[in-house]
């Protein structure tokens, strides 16, 4: 699946999804990336100031990867491509 990501919101929410598809809490994902489960949450939260290590540890655990593409006309509103 494809989220569009444009903002740190954008960002905390897709990962969110991904981490409940998979049935796993913050705490099982922060002892699986090494991540803080205070960070997940704040991630997950929206707020800014992650580092993008840590989103790219975040995304190793999950089994994602990012990737860089043209700017497109959608919308994040429904957050899936």
């Amino acid at each position: 699946m494809n989220y569009l990501a444009r903002t740190p919101a954008d960002i905390g929410h897709a990962l969110r999804r991904v981490r409940k598809k998979n049935s796993l809490t913050q705490k099982e994902l922060a002892s699986k990336s090494g991540v803080w489960q205070e960070t997940i949450s704040k991630i997950e939260n929206g707020l800014p100031g992650a580092k993008l290590e840590t989103i790219f540890e975040l995304c190793a655990a999950l089994d994602l990867e990012l990737l860089v593409a043209d700017r497109s006309k959608g919308t994040t509103d429904f957050l899936e491509e």
